[in-house]
């Protein structure tokens, strides 16, 4: 067995750590095997100093690398604080807008409430101006009828004092106050025309058979019929010729 020496030399460079050189030094020389032959170990000497070999440009290259990657780095972030800053911004942005239609909601909230009071303070006060209207709509009328009322009360108190003919003229007087009255507030009695017979404006309660007529004609008025503002108020009652059948 030959004891060969060999020699590996490693490039590098001032840079590169003493100790590391020795740990490759002595990485390489265990790998040799004294035994093989001289071809085989200088084969695997050229290999393994081969493999050993640091290039100076790698190195430099690997050098320059880092401060590249240190610059991106510190540009990446810049970069994520900027995206930070704007949504921190938007976020701000948006809560004074969440604040901004919370009042809105509040303030059209308080605005539907007082129109919903409003609206039943006014329903409440339609039904009661209502039911008053109902009560006392009449209040005028009745009023205008107290004096026709007073004079009936007179008459009847000097009935026995007097006359007849004194008393059918007082009541006579009392009559026309009476139509006058209902006259003011378009209420007026049905007039027969011709005796001929309405029945938009004449109900009949008896009828007779006569030869003597082609159509149906009122014989006698039974209960006088009136009117309100061209409006029937009360039909005529009446008794009714009609022509007898053959």
């Amino acid at each position: 067995m030959s004891n060969k020496k060999v020699e590996i030399k490693i490039k590098t460079d001032s840079g590169q750590p003493e100790g590391k050189i020795e740990e490759l030094k002595e990485a390489s020389a265990n790998k040799i095997d004294p035994g093989q032959n001289d071809s085989k170990d200088k084969k695997s000497g050229q290999e393994e100093i081969e493999y050993l070999e640091v290039k100076p440009e790698e190195q430099a290259a690997g050098k320059e690398s880092e401060p590249a990657t240190a610059s991106k780095l510190e540009e990446t972030v810049r970069d994520q604080d900027k995206i930070i800053a704007r949504l921190e911004s938007e976020l701000e942005a948006k809560d004074q807008e969440i604040s901004e239609l919370k009042a809105q909601v509040e303030e059209l909230k308080d605005k539907f409430l007082r129109v919903l009071a409003d609206m039943d303070n006014l329903r409440k006060r339609t039904a009661r101006e209502k039911e008053e209207f109902r009560q006392y709509a009449l209040t005028d009328i009745f009023k205008d009828l107290l004096p026709i009322i007073d004079n009936f009360e007179r008459a009847l108190k000097i009935a026995e004092e007097t006359d007849g003919k004194t008393f059918k003229e007082g009541i006579d007087l009392i009559y026309r106050m009476l139509l006058n009255y209902l006259a003011r507030h378009g209420v007026k009695p049905i007039e027969l025309q011709d005796n001929r017979f309405d029945p938009s404006l004449h109900q009949a309660l008896a009828s007779e058979e006569s030869e003597e007529i082609s159509e149906a004609q009122i014989k006698e008025e039974l209960q006088k019929g009136y009117l309100i503002h061209e409006r029937l108020l009360r039909p005529t009652m009446v008794k009714v010729l009609v022509p007898k059948k053959n």
